[in-house]
């Protein structure tokens, strides 16, 4: 074994802002994201976000909004780019400062392990109501809710995997997932 010393790279929002690309940054170390992903990953993304536009816009919840992958800055030195999420307030910034309501997280084989647990940690340490988890591959989905004790919970799917989500105190949808593969 080496007694080598190991120095690890730190960056924080100011330097990420200066990189060409996408990227993501989790304490301080950066993960780049791509290749772009999977025509797959993308069609199952947009998918998703449809399900969920239509749902808010059947329901007349003007407080919400489903958006494209943007910068979460959950800490100066974490930023984080879900593939798609739902935010209930106004965005003033050029990046969101304050937990969403949803977070979606495609699945692919370069991402399953940091999704399944740095993500899963930062996103439930930020408290955000809901994570989402979507396996193309098995075609699986796993729905998060945070629980009282502000722990993840996976939740329980109807038939066709249809769930439910109090996005906002004036906005609760039900949304059937079970399409979104094809």
């Amino acid at each position: 074994m080496s007694n080598a010393i190991k120095v690890l790279p730190y960056y924080t929002y100011d330097e990420y802002c200066k990189w060409e690309g996408r990227w993501e940054l989790i304490e301080g170390l950066p993960f780049a994201m791509s290749p772009a992903p999977a025509p797959k990953h993308q069609l199952i993304a947009v998918e998703i976000k449809y399900e969920f536009n239509k749902a808010i816009k059947n329901k007349k919840c003007n407080h919400c909004r489903v958006y494209d992958f943007i910068d979460v800055k959950v800490e100066d030195d974490t930023i984080l780019q879900p593939d798609a999420l739902i935010v209930c307030n106004e965005i003033k910034k050029p990046y969101l400062d304050f937990p969403p309501t949803l977070v979606v997280e495609v699945l692919s084989p370069s991402t399953a392990l940091k999704d399944r647990n740095n993500k899963f940690y930062i996103y439930q340490d930020f408290k955000i109501p809901y994570y989402l988890m979507v396996d193309p591959n098995k075609q699986e989905i796993e729905v998060f809710h945070l629980n009282n004790n502000g722990k993840y919970q996976l939740m329980e799917n109807e038939a066709n995997n249809l769930f439910s989500f109090d996005l906002h105190e004036e906005c609760s949808v039900e949304v059937e997932l079970g399409g979104i593969f094809g």
